[in-house]
């Protein structure tokens, strides 16, 4: 285990390495278009050779790189052309709002969806199961933006139960997190039911089942201690590339209801040019997928020890 850690260690590692370099050819290596983003299209030429001569733009590629990224190791990624302060103390807040909104979807839809997806490998072919199976797959067909809207006609406009934003303007509400989380709740439980349901279903026809069954054990203990573990396998990757898509994939519901979370804040990046903001959403970004992608490799190992990694 403890080379096999060792190995996802120097895998993250490189993968960050590749991605740093990439993302410094993208944005970094032309001084010139870093010196336009930050003094602006009508700034003059002596303008920006001054601000180019100034920031040490003018050395060498790869010294600014190992600059750079040291800079990116300790924190420092720089000033928010948007927000005119340091990057990171706009960054972690809005990451930190992401945290939560992702915990509260994935404490309601990583246990609902396992459970359905159980009850209907249990029952394949039974009225359970195509019920199960239909509303997995209607909800998942409907994108973020549009049960957002449907939502927010029943619960806001028809029914006024809920607040139409998200925006925690006066500090820190759970009722605000429901709408979105119930957004995001609505699409991504039925993939991981579906995946459940497939891989339990086919757990289910094995054929140690099928003997643990027959030698009288009981089902209960059949379906939990043996089952379920290796069912898990498959739906464990989905639900841990889910952390991925809350992350940096949830821009339209943030910004639908004025979330104030990590993907409201790479859109808004985006927009405004924020050179310096986007260097940091896009290294933040991969290295939480590196990350999870660890997690996941790790998992597999304790629900199926017989796997394993070259």
């Amino acid at each position: 285990m403890a080379i096999f850690l060792l190995k996802r260690l120097g895998i993250m590692i490189a993968t960050m390495i590749a991605v740093s370099i990439l993302v410094f050819l993208l944005l970094e290596v032309n001084g010139a278009q870093v010196a336009v983003k930050v003094l602006g299209p009508y700034s003059s030429m002596e303008q920006r050779e001054i601000w180019l001569e100034n920031n040490g733009y003018n050395r060498p590629a790869y010294v600014r790189y190992f600059e750079w990224l040291g800079s990116f190791a300790r924190g420092d990624f720089g000033e928010s052309l948007r927000f005119k302060e340091p990057v990171a103390d706009v960054l972690w807040p809005r990451l930190g709002n992401t945290g939560i909104l992702a915990l509260c979807v994935f404490g309601v839809m990583v246990p609902l969806s396992l459970a359905l997806g159980v009850l209907a490998g249990m029952r394949e072919g039974s009225k359970l199961d195509r019920s199960i199976t239909v509303t997995s797959v209607v909800t998942t067909s409907v994108p973020e933006f549009a049960s957002a809207v449907l939502l927010a006609f029943i619960f806001v406009f028809w029914l006024g139960w809920l607040p139409g934003t998200s925006s925690m303007t006066d500090g820190f509400d759970p009722v605000q997190l429901i709408l979105p989380s119930l957004v995001l709740i609505l699409y991504g439980f039925g993939y991981i039911a579906r995946m459940m349901r497939a891989s339990m279903a086919e757990v289910m026809q094995s054929p140690y089942i099928r003997t643990a069954v027959l030698k009288g054990l009981p089902y209960r203990r059949v379906i939990m201690k043996h089952a379920l573990r290796n069912a898990l396998i498959a739906p464990f990757t989905v639900i841990i590339l889910q952390i991925n898509w809350l992350l940096s994939g949830v821009i339209v519901v943030e910004f639908f209801f004025a979330y104030k979370g990590f993907g409201a804040l790479l859109l808004e990046a985006s927009l405004n040019q924020d050179i310096y903001l986007i260097q940091a959403c896009a290294m933040v970004a991969v290295f939480v997928a590196v990350g999870t992608q660890t997690i996941a490799d790790i998992g597999y190992t304790y629900l199926n020890p017989r796997i394993r990694f070259s």
